[in-house]
């Protein structure tokens, strides 16, 4: 798995380099038994994606063919990404000004928290790198030295991708001309139906077969109890090795018919409704998603080509759909271009995503909300993860145990960092609000917490999503500020410190005023 603006290719897609260089399509031993048939139940973005990564991985010596029944809407709401959608797009090679043409795309610099610590508080979380280095410790301990002694600009004025969001400015830029400064990360806002419509054409391209229908029976196998085919209501039986399930909320496979559990997290996430709408594109062409929190929730406001895409997400405890509704509307920057949706969901993650030969993708896997956007990733990293673990035809048991637990691992850490923009409030304006600064939360979070508020540390667990950057950026952000610095950061001399802070601040400044607008950036790629 990659931290959230780190370029480096991540565990998984290494993993699909080396799957492909050495000899997947066809150099097995003959007691290697490999996987044959691939069954993929579900289109959407986790289906196709799935297609797609697996056709390009293992080429004609797998065979892949996907279940989807145009009867079945798609929740289809994961417009925003984080920037690791980059690594799966290059491997699969996909242009990128193709890609962003056909799925009405926009970038994606952060997202903006308003509202969330008190009414009328704003902050970016920023991906990308904030500041260089300057010692052996991270750049926000010399920034928090700096600050005691006098400093008045905010932590954000070092990062390129704060500053040209907040001149709605973009570029491709790679470094800071000559400087160790790092240049922009970004990621996208895409319709996520037309990612999939594009995904789908690229698959079907390489030999992925798609199959309509409704499933009406899973059959089991004996002695086992894997899955041996899946039955559609017009009789067709469609055998399989391998199953992956991709249905989405239903969890037609891992919970209908291996009933895996489901471990919820409402307790500590409340909001389990949402209600989406998209309206007509705002004048202003944002290069983020917005988070505004509201009474008993929060709205997502992400900018496409075409238009904007909008939800409010909400606790039913707190608020009525009704309600919910009303907000939503009188809330919007453009027209509503359709009639609300609403959504219900229960916050959490399957006991197990890998049960026998079926591994749970996408919603069928487990739901975190999208504050973070961090929905589309988790189908990657689980995508990932099945080509670095990807079993033979008889699975070794060992394989499904660490898949689902690098599975846990990343969902807990996402859960953590999702309930820290909660608890961490001090809005007292509303029973939701109330609640949510006053809930107990997991010893693994309270732990971050106590830890950066002391001295400014943060202890990430080994490959886990966030960066200490994000972490810095939302603690700080929701008001979590160190008693003080490191004290290794008084190592180095005052004036050189505060020079070089002065000067790289100006460069960003510099660099991000010369970058062209994000709608000029967008429309030339678009004509």
């Amino acid at each position: 798995m990659l931290p959230v603006g780190d370029p480096r290719p991540c565990s998984g897609f290494g993993a699909m380099r080396s799957i492909r260089g050495t000899g997947v399509q066809g150099e097995w031993h003959m007691t290697d038994q490999p996987m044959r048939t691939v069954v993929i139940v579900g289109g959407g973005t986790a289906g196709w994606m799935a297609a797609a990564v697996l056709s390009k991985a293992f080429g004609s010596s797998l065979t892949i063919e996907l279940v989807e029944s145009d009867e079945i809407g798609i929740v289809g709401v994961g417009e925003a990404t984080i920037p690791q959608i980059r690594l799966i797009n290059q491997f699969l090679g996909l242009d990128e000004n193709e890609f962003l043409r056909a799925s009405q795309g926009s970038f994606k610099l952060g997202i903006q928290f308003n509202d969330w610590t008190r009414l009328g508080d704003s902050y970016l979380h920023a991906f990308g790198e904030i500041g260089l280095p300057i010692g052996l410790l991270g750049f926000h301990h010399y920034w928090l030295r700096a600050s005691a002694e006098g400093l008045t600009e905010p932590y954000w004025a070092w990062s390129l991708n704060a500053q040209a969001a907040a001149g709605l400015r973009f570029d491709r830029l790679e470094r800071i001309g000559q400087s160790p400064l790092g240049g922009i990360r970004y990621a996208f806002h895409f319709d996520a139906g037309l990612y999939a419509r594009y995904l789908r054409s690229h698959s079907e391209a390489r030999g992925v077969r798609r199959t309509e229908g409704r499933i009406v029976t899973v059959e089991r196998r004996e002695p086992d109890g894997d899955i041996a085919a899946v039955v559609l209501d017009g009789g067709r039986r469609i055998a399989g090795e391998l199953f992956l399930d991709c249905s989405g909320f239903r969890g037609l496979l891992i919970e209908g018919a291996l009933a895996s559990g489901y471990d919820e997290w409402s307790h500590w996430l409340p909001c389990d409704r949402a209600i989406a709408v998209p309206s007509s594109r705002s004048e202003t062409f944002r290069p983020y998603t917005q988070a505004n929190a509201r009474s008993a929730g929060w709205q997502w406001r992400i900018p496409l080509q075409h238009r904007t895409g909008n939800g409010h997400v909400y606790s039913s405890r707190h608020m009525s759909d009704d309600q919910a509704a009303a907000i939503l509307l009188a809330n919007l920057d453009g027209e509503p271009l359709a009639d609300p949706r609403p959504l219900r969901f229960v916050t959490g993650m399957r006991r197990r995503c890998w049960v026998g030969n079926c591994i749970a993708i996408g919603l069928a896997s487990g739901f975190m909300e999208p504050l973070e956007s961090t929905s589309i990733h988790l189908i990657q990293s689980a995508i990932g993860r099945l080509l670095q673990l990807f079993p033979q035809r008889h699975i070794d048991p060992a394989l499904r145990d660490e898949y689902n637990r690098q599975t846990r691992f990343e969902y807990e850490r996402i859960r953590d960092f999702l309930i820290l923009h909660y608890k961490a409030t001090e809005r007292d304006d509303s029973e939701f609000w109330r609640a949510c600064a006053a809930m107990p939360i997991p010893e693994s979070l309270q732990r971050r917490i106590d830890l950066f508020r002391a001295d400014g540390r943060i202890q990430r667990d080994a490959d886990e999503l966030f960066t200490e950057g994000s972490w810095v950026q939302v603690l700080l952000g929701q008001g979590i500020v160190p008693k003080q610095h490191h004290p290794v950061a008084d190592a180095i001399d005052r004036t050189r410190l505060h020079e070089i802070l002065h000067a790289s601040h100006a460069l960003i400044a510099r660099t991000a005023q010369a970058l062209p607008s994000h709608a000029e950036f967008v429309a030339g790629i678009s004509a």
